[in-house]
């Protein structure tokens, strides 16, 4: 056991980023509040990072942290803040300013020598409601079905022998050369490197195929499997 009261120890998490397009409070909290309607499994209470690029000083920082936290997202760090000004307000405002490069390095940190691990995670038994499963460095396989609030995560590819109820996240450190297959998709959320679908926004002439998901020009894209 420690002799010391705490440690301070680093780790990697899977957070969704919010990028911020408009200026105007009011319309970033109706399209947040339409985004967390159609999926409030993923995102009710959900911690985000904010990407604020094409913010500056003009913006009323204040009345936008309010918008977002209106909507039930918690805050726990800004990416992309250009504005030096803008900068001093956010981290006045309690949040931390969040340095892009500093991110990627300790993603690729994190990863072995050659990339992604050759060892590949297999899982046999289903993924019931409630329960998460993360493939750190390596691909996923799951040769079962995947239960509606159910997570599958992995830094590298994902493949879905079975129903596909719940939610798959591929590219979990940021690879967006990652895919997902699947044998049968009905999936809640798709995502690839923070690209996602909710289950409304898949091409319904696909839910419930074998399917294969990828990006293409930072794009996510769908296809049949043969």
């Amino acid at each position: 056991m420690s002799q010391l009261p705490i440690d301070l120890k680093g780790s990697s998490f899977t957070l969704p980023v919010l990028h911020l397009h408009h200026t105007d409070p009011s319309a970033v909290r109706q399209a947040l509040q339409e985004k967390v309607s159609r999926a409030p499994d993923f995102l009710n209470n959900a911690a985000v990072i904010v990407d604020v690029t094409v913010l500056t000083r003009e913006v009323n920082w204040h009345q936008m942290q309010k918008a977002i936290l209106s909507t039930g997202l918690f805050i726990v760090g800004i990416s992309g803040c250009q504005d030096a000004q803008l900068k001093n307000i956010i981290i006045r405002s309690g949040l931390p300013v969040l340095n892009a490069g500093q991110m990627h390095t300790a993603i690729k940190h994190n990863m072995t020598p050659a990339g992604l691990s050759s060892k590949t995670r297999i899982i046999f038994s289903p993924v019931r409601s409630g329960q998460q499963v993360y493939a750190e460095n390596s691909d996923l396989v799951i040769i079962n079905s995947i239960s509606e609030g159910a997570e599958v995560l992995a830094d590298g590819n994902i493949h879905i022998y079975g129903m596909m109820r719940g939610r798959a996240l591929a590219g979990a450190n940021g690879d967006e050369n990652c895919q997902i297959f699947c044998t049968n998709l009905c999936a809640e959320l798709i995502s690839i490197a923070g690209h996602y679908w909710i289950m409304d926004q898949i091409p319904s002439e696909f839910i419930g195929l074998a399917s294969r998901l990828y990006l293409q020009d930072g794009v996510l894209t769908i296809k049949k499997l043969n």
